[in-house]
Parts: structure tokens; C-alpha cells; sequence
């Protein structure tokens, strides 16, 4: 079972990987420093540290699906 308070919802628009809110700082429409094919890296296996670039909080990416970042950190 997935732990959802782990999990980040993300869109990819125009090549670009965004979140709705920073879950640190609540700042919206974030866009991540990551490409589409870093997702794919990460769903292979590859864990990928992501730093918010709106208040450089960081998380673990551990997993990922067509919807959601699974993380190493409680988010919600």
C-alpha cells in the first residue's frame, strides 16, 4: 500500500515538471528541477534528490507513477 503523506502530485506541461504548492513553504505552481525523463530514471529504480527551488527544502524522490512523487518525507 502506498503511503500517501509521502506522495507529491506533479504535471508535466511543455517538457517542464511543476507541483501546485511547495509542501514546506506553500508557495504555488512550482517549477521542480527535474525533466520528464528524470521521472522515468526514478521509476526504473534511481532514487533523485529534489531541492524546492522556493525555499530549498529537500526530499528523496523514491518512486514514481504517472501522478505522484513517492518521497522519504512525511510531505502532507
Amino acid at each position: 500500500m502506498i503511503p500517501f503523506e509521502k506522495t507529491l502530485p506533479y504535471d508535466i506541461l511543455m517538457g517542464d515538471v511543476y507541483v501546485q504548492e511547495c509542501p514546506f513553504c506553500k508557495k504555488e505552481h512550482i517549477l521542480l528541477p527535474l525533466k520528464p525523463r528524470d521521472i522515468v530514471l526514478v521509476h526504473e529504480g534511481k532514487k533523485k534528490l529534489l531541492v524546492f527551488p522556493c525555499c530549498h527544502n529537500k526530499v528523496t524522490i523514491l518512486d514514481s507513477d504517472q501522478d505522484y512523487l513517492l518521497t522519504d518525507t512525511v510531505i502532507r
